[in-house]
């Protein structure tokens, strides 16, 4: 029975504050499974039914005899990507490229964790047969699918602690036969396993696959920082996040399922999210565990105001289709803006520490940013209060989290306080105001009739009068999304002046890369 999920004020209050905490998390986690299992049911009565029937049937069979082996597939980073673009844009319903024939490579893990018997049909891209959360078959060649055969012992199906490696799986293709090893974790010959991280802490574990095999995700090998140094890397951060932000790391324990690996910029790190898969963080190596920590921290901000935007409407459409945000050189969909500023609660949380237990220049360091970030976020609150179409709820949501940036601000007192505090806050100001005069001129443009009339007027030798109304150029690439989506958190590099001035160029060659 199809009902409404509940969301309790004083949920929507600690969420609308920044964290939430476990509990919080735990019930995004939930409405967001019921989201995809409803997505599902769409796939399967759309167009793209007759190829996704097989594997749902697969995945409903072992969700009857083993629950906890399906959920992980229905929760991971793979299947709500997997379902929005099978929903949205396929290519190519009811022909050999149709999406919907990916849920197939999904469902073999379940099956696999479940020791279920299953033969499904996988298909195979550029030699590469992908089954997220297990592994990538290589040097298939051009055969455009291969039959995945998952065979286990005689009454293992279902039973607690049953592990993988209790199965052997074959893939056929018609050049032959692979056996993938008997425990996937490990290489073998033409297999590339998903490693899967571990880290524990004072008795708070996350576990996460480095997600390499999903057909939907941007992934990469990670030859140049393989699992091992992976693993070194998130223990460290594991260690910095549940010392220091525990209330935060709990809810990542609870909510984090995977990180995407990315290619590595020119400079800095390059993370992302998708609003389709929640607890999902993709991005390049981030070299130290403090980075590390910070981008799961902002990421998952992305995640979290995701999945309450499936059950609560903060804006309504209309008002300004491109706004201001500091820490972006492009303009922002009202949602982008709103995601912009929550992610940042994240950092905010994190340099309010790093300030306060630095000492020298380190300190120095975590001052500066931590002062930065308060600014971003406040002028991003002034942004969204003056021109995104805020529903009561949405203005609720950023009363609560003006709140919050008010109270860090006061705790914050004896990291950068006293006369030094104001002559960082005045820097910071002048660094802000600089950067919105460049992004105005690459993006303000006042409307055609008003600046005809104020040549007219000027001609004439009359008073100019008001000045014309002022839009913003659209953003190169797509900025109308709700939210964040694959790439858009990547470091961007500058985009050229619409206006190619002698003076606009020197004001655009003094602009710096923001940060997401």
């Amino acid at each position: 029975m199809i009902g409404p999920y509940v969301l309790p004020d004083d949920v929507f209050d600690a969420l609308a504050a920044g964290a939430g905490g476990r509990p919080a998390v735990l019930l995004l986690l939930r409405a967001r499974r019921s989201r995809n299992l409803l997505l599902l049911r769409r796939a399967l009565d759309g167009p793209c039914g007759r190829a996704v029937e097989p594997a749902a049937d697969l995945l409903a069979g072992v969700e009857r005899v083993a629950p906890e082996a399906a959920r992980p597939v229905i929760d991971g980073p793979a299947f709500g990507t997997w379902a929005a673009r099978t929903l949205r844009d396929c290519p190519a319903h009811h022909r050999g490229g149709c999406a919907g024939r990916d849920l197939a490579a999904l469902a073999v893990l379940a099956a696999v964790r479940a020791a279920r018997p299953a033969r499904v049909t996988v298909p195979v891209r550029e030699g590469r047969l992908r089954l997220p959360g297990l592994g990538t078959v290589t040097g298939l060649g051009e055969t455009p699918e291969a039959l995945v055969v998952v065979e286990a012992p005689a009454g293992a199906e279902g039973a607690p602690g049953t592990s993988a490696g209790s199965c052997r799986v074959r893939v056929l293709t018609a050049a032959g036969e692979r056996v993938l090893p008997r425990d996937p974790s490990r290489p073998g010959h033409g297999w590339q396993p998903v490693a899967v991280l571990d880290a524990r802490h004072r008795g708070l574990t996350l576990r996460l696959p480095l997600e390499t095999a999903a057909p939907e995700l941007p992934a990469l090998e990670t030859a140049s920082a393989g699992p091992a140094a992976w693993q070194d890397l998130l223990r460290q951060a594991w260690e910095l996040l549940v010392d220091n932000h525990p209330r935060r790391a709990e809810e990542l324990a609870a909510g984090l399922n995977g990180i995407v690996p990315l290619p590595a910029p020119a400079r800095g790190v390059a993370s992302a999210t998708s609003r389709h898969a929640f607890g999902t963080v993709l991005t390049s190596w981030p070299a130290d565990p403090e980075r590390l920590a910070l981008t799961l921290l902002h990421e998952f901000q992305h995640s979290k105001l995701s999945a309450l935007t499936d059950l609560v409407t903060l804006y309504e459409s209309g008002g300004r289709p491109r706004l201001y945000a500091p820490w972006r050189p492009d303009p922002r969909p009202p949602g982008g803006l709103l995601q912009g500023i929550y992610a940042h609660l994240g950092d905010l949380a994190f340099w309010q520490e790093r300030s306060g237990s630095r000492h020298g220049p380190a300190q120095a360091d975590a001052a500066w940013r931590l002062a930065q970030t308060r600014a971003h976020v406040e002028r991003g609150l002034t942004e969204a209060a003056s021109h995104v179409r805020l529903t009561a709820l949405g203005t609720r949501f950023l009363e609560r989290l003006a709140r919050t940036v008010r109270d860090g601000d006061r705790e914050g007192a004896g990291a950068g306080g006293g006369s030094g505090g104001e002559r960082l806050a005045r820097a910071v100001a002048r660094v802000q105001a600089g950067d919105e005069a460049v992004w105005r001129l690459r993006w303000a443009a006042a409307d055609d009739a008003g600046t005809e009339r104020l040549a007219a007027l000027w001609r004439a030798g009359r008073p100019a009068g008001p000045l014309p109304a002022e839009d913003v150029r659209a953003a190169t690439g797509a900025v109308a999304g709700p939210g964040p989506e694959f790439g858009r958190k990547r470091p961007m590099s500058p985009v050229p002046s619409p206006v190619s001035s002698p003076a606009r160029r020197r004001l655009a060659s003094c602009s710096r890369p923001m940060a997401s």
